[in-house]
């Protein structure tokens, strides 16, 4: 078809250049890209194969798709003008391999900074990738032993941003009685980070499918499920789908439950330079910023989190913390990209959970854990209570504890985590 194909006239004659997805090259735009193949002939491989990216760059902008969505707007003038500059600039002022990154990380770096975490774990310890679908595996570390092999083991989910390595103060204890899996969800940590869906609902359910691929994998016919923050949200909406996996779920800090306020109280009125800032920047991923600022970024963490430190100060007298935290949270956006669109203004969830606890099987108990300290409000706790009656619903609040519960106040944290599931074996 003539979509497929365009003329180009350079010194090798008149060749055929296909563009992706049944674009045209112009004429101009063949010239330039002939100049630069014969530039790109006498440099050195690794340069000339910056210029076979650039050139690749300029030929998928150049979709048949998309100019035809421009024709439809009226704006394929327009951006056929703006995109002539920015394909003269990606050309000429490539950036070279050799140079390093903005973000001083790596995935070597950040599972070197979860081995500095795990270091101090006297437990006997695996960790592999796990499959699930779509080519993704999900990052596990397994804690189990011949005693305890029979007993409903107990999976743990993190928070946003989040990853295994948080779970440093608690995996002796909580391993003790019950095998313990550590999971990174899909999209953070150490796990694949795929393209989530922009759709608060679809997102969701990325989540919540590839928990259960990951179930169906290790071999776990029924689980006991913990989850802080997002992880909490996601234990709920996973046991709601299936609810014959779940022995038990334990709640911590959970986020996404209640409904976005219609109005705001009197007592807590929002300052209007807060909502400007928070206009201006709803457009960005929550932690644009930390990758915006590149070699900065680590002094940032521990400059404005220095109360990691102390959570883990039992542990680690260094900066072991905050570096695993930075390495964990600059990587490729992805669950915190489907994050962000489960969001609202201000972090309220998109599809709240408390209007869907309804959904939820009566007989699976739900123990809640807030920190006395934590600016997240616990009435969510005593609403679940209420709406379930004829279930079992514990709530527990751990004094001298903030968000981070099971790291501001480890021991009380694993005592109350262990007395709460005894009754599941």
């Amino acid at each position: 078809m003539s979509g497929d194909r365009s003329v180009t006239h350079g010194r090798r004659g008149i060749e055929p250049r296909k563009a992706p997805l049944g674009g045209v090259i112009s004429s101009n735009e063949a010239n330039v890209l002939n100049h630069i193949e014969a530039t790109s002939e006498s440099l050195a491989p690794r340069d000339r194969e910056s210029y076979s990216m650039a050139e690749q760059a300029v030929t998928a902008a150049n979709s048949g798709l998309v100019q035809r969505m421009l024709s439809v707007v009226g704006a394929q003038s327009l951006v056929s003008s703006v995109w002539g500059y920015v394909d003269t600039t990606i050309k000429w002022c490539w950036i070279p391999s050799w140079l390093p990154s903005w973000c001083p990380t790596s995935q070597i770096q950040l599972q070197t900074a979860e081995d500095m975490m795990l270091r101090c774990v006297e437990s006997p310890f695996s960790k592999q990738h796990v499959p699930v679908s779509n080519g993704n595996q999900l990052w596990t570390l397994t804690i189990s032993d011949e005693r305890i092999k029979d007993k409903t083991p107990m999976v743990l989910l993190h928070g946003f941003g989040g990853g295994v390595g948080l779970w440093a103060q608690n995996l002796d204890a909580l391993s003790q009685r019950r095998p313990v899996f550590a999971v990174d969800l899909l999209g953070f940590g150490q796990s694949n980070r795929p393209l989530f869906s922009a759709d608060a609902h679809e997102a969701e359910d990325q989540f919540v499918e590839s928990i259960e691929q990951w179930r169906a994998k290790v071999g776990l016919e029924s689980m006991i499920l913990l989850g802080h923050n997002l992880g909490g949200f996601l234990a709920v909406s996973y046991s709601i789908k299936y609810p014959g996996r779940v022995k038990h779920m334990v709640l911590v800090e959970p986020w996404g439950f209640p409904e976005t306020p219609d109005t705001v109280a009197a007592d807590r009125p929002i300052p209007v330079w807060i909502k400007a800032l928070g206009a201006m920047f709803s457009p960005f991923n929550p932690l644009a910023g930390l990758r915006l600022v590149g070699p900065l970024g680590p002094t940032l963490v521990q400059t404005l989190r220095p109360d990691f430190k102390r959570k883990f100060s039992s542990m680690f007298a260094d900066n072991t913390v905050a570096e695993y935290i930075y390495h964990l949270n600059v990587q490729t956006p992805s669950g915190e990209t489907a994050f962000k669109n489960m969001t609202v203004n201000y972090g309220w969830a998109v599809r709240p959970m408390l209007p869907r606890m309804d959904q939820l099987q009566p007989k699976i108990p739900i123990t809640i854990i807030y920190g006395s300290r934590s600016s997240i409000d616990s009435n969510s706790g005593r609403t679940i209570k209420d709406m379930r009656p004829h279930s079992r619903v514990e709530n527990i609040t751990i004094r001298g504890a903030g968000h981070y519960v099971y790291a501001d106040q480890p021991e009380d944290f694993n005592h109350r985590v262990l007395e709460a599931c005894d009754e599941v074996d």
